[in-house]
């Protein structure tokens, strides 16, 4: 792409929404294991998960208040580099980012307030009422926003307008019925229910480590049943986003032949039966591509039969050029980056397996009547340092799933209707996107620092919020830092949650 304006473009996009969607998941997937954690203590009245829901509240309200910033720049840059996409989709996208606007991020970030905020002025049930429908407002969010991206995707319930050439909604309910939108939602779902599970078990092992813990028997208990919880929902979540991405992989093989063969790096058409490729070496300036491949794989994951070809990107281009010549010319290019797609693919399948993994092995190793009645695992240090590691193993997975989602769509910014690169502003230049991206480099390492220093703040202060604080300092001010972290938790989520209650679009291709 080079120092162009639509390369700076896609870069940026690209940047700001990759940043942005390493929290979306975050929030979704505490939100509701805090959820069910509040619901447990309500029912049966443990104090322990009491404890877990509020120590694990504070790591979510930090992701929430950074996500919220990062959505704020990501609407930005999308309103500078991407006007004439903007108004080619205004019509579309009114109706369903103003529904996530007005309807779901309010009833989010309003009930994250008064949930934050009055822990002892309601009962338990009621005051876990609250954080359900702040997961309730993140996930409705979810559905509008990928209703417009499902769009981009999958155009439905649309019309040319003669006058203008851009497009104008038809039918609410066939952008809302959208079958691309149905097998996203749940994809992205329950990703997000592996990243909180594995949130909570990754950061419970790094505490785990820390001799804190291993001094104070309440410290240990709680970080061991925090990490057969969050193993317990990251497990769930692996197993139902592989079958949810199996759904989505379905619709794609008919919808995307392009973006499917490229996922498997496909140049000629498979023979029957069709073998999967575990490793490939990829030329795309030769359109070729040599592979380690298992028989039938191929076959049995895309048909679940042991026969079947599948098209190759040579088929599919020639096919795209009859279909599409008279409108875009014959110089389209339709092969999609082919080596980033195919390696996205295995590395977001290879994150649900390790999660899995993880979670399998976390529940096997804490299980009782095991060692001090926590289990085995403290046995184990370097088993707990890579529970820990994995920690970021979700984050690999989202990012190569939305690599996946947009890069797929090349050269088309809304598939069939609109390129890329008659989506960019006009008015862009390259001394102001270089400037543009620099600085939003920049403010992403300060936001990730500041999301780093806090949540490693609250990990070892401990479920009591006590820590390990200078011998010198007096009993006020362990105190008072004590309870500094979940003040600037709440104080920034709460801003960024008034703030960001005001903008719709920040989010609008984020979920992926």
């Amino acid at each position: 792409m080079g120092l162009s304006i639509l390369g700076l473009s896609r870069f940026q996009f690209a940047m700001t929404t990759i940043y942005h969607f390493f929290f979306i998941p975050v929030s979704i997937g505490l939100a509701l294991a805090v959820a069910i954690m509040e619901t447990i203590y309500a029912v049966n009245k443990n104090p322990l998960y009491l404890k877990m829901a509020k120590f694990w509240g504070k790591i979510f309200l930090l992701s929430f208040a950074v996500g919220v910033v990062t959505g704020i720049i990501q609407e930005f840059q999308f309103g500078m580099n991407w006007s004439n996409y903007s108004r080619f989709m205004g019509d579309i996208f009114g109706a369903p980012l103003a529904i996530e606007a007005l309807l779901a991020f309010f009833l989010e970030s309003t009930f994250i307030g008064v949930w934050m905020f009055t822990w002892d002025r309601f009962k338990p049930a009621v005051h876990a009422l609250f954080i359900w429908l702040t997961w309730l407002g993140s996930t409705l969010s979810a559905i509008w926003i990928l209703a417009a991206n499902s769009f981009m995707q999958h155009p439905t319930g649309f019309e040319i307008d003669k006058a203008t050439g851009h497009v104008r909604l038809h039918s609410f309910m066939d952008v809302v019925a959208n079958p691309q939108l149905w097998r996203a939602f749940p994809h992205v779902i329950f990703a997000a229910v592996m990243t909180g599970g594995m949130i909570i078990l990754g950061m419970s092992a790094f505490a785990m480590l820390h001799k804190r813990t291993q001094q104070h028997d309440g410290d240990k208990a709680f970080f061991t049943k925090s990490i057969r919880f969050g193993a317990v929902v990251a497990l769930v979540g692996a197993v139902f986003v592989t079958y949810a991405g199996d759904l989505q992989t379905q619709f794609i093989i008919k919808d995307q032949p392009m973006k499917f063969a490229a996922t498997e790096a496909i140049y000629e058409d498979t023979k029957d039966p069709a073998p999967w490729a575990v490793v490939s070496l990829i030329n795309e300036n030769d359109k070729t591509a040599k592979s380690i491949e298992i028989p039938y794989m191929l076959s049995l994951l895309s048909y679940h039969k042991a026969s079947g070809s599948v098209k190759g990107m040579d088929t599919v281009d020639k096919e795209l050029h009859e279909q599409y010549d008279a409108k875009f010319g014959k110089d389209m290019n339709y092969y999609v980056p082919v080596n980033a797609l195919f390696w996205s693919f295995r590395f977001m399948a290879l994150s649900a397996a390790i999660s899995g993994l993880a979670s399998i092995l976390a529940l096997w190793f804490t299980r009782k009547g095991k060692g001090d009645g926590t289990g085995t695992l403290m046995n184990y240090r370097w088993l707990l340092w890579i529970m820990g590691a994995c920690t970021f193993v979700p984050f690999i997975g989202t990012t190569g799933g939305w690599l996946i989602t947009e890069l797929g769509r090349y050269p088309w910014i809304v598939y069939g209707l609109l390129t890329i690169a008659d989506g960019v502003s006009p008015t862009a230049t390259v001394p102001g996107l270089l400037f543009t991206n620099i600085v939003y480099f920049l403010l992403f390492l300060l936001l990730g620092a500041v999301m780093i220093f806090y949540s490693r703040r609250v990990l070892y202060q401990g479920p009591d919020g006590e820590g390990e604080l200078p011998v010198r300092q007096s009993k006020a001010a362990k105190a008072t830092r004590s309870k500094s972290t979940d003040s600037a938790a709440a104080g920034v989520a709460a801003s960024a949650g008034s703030i960001a209650g005001k903008s719709g679009a920040e989010r609008s291709v984020a979920l992926s």
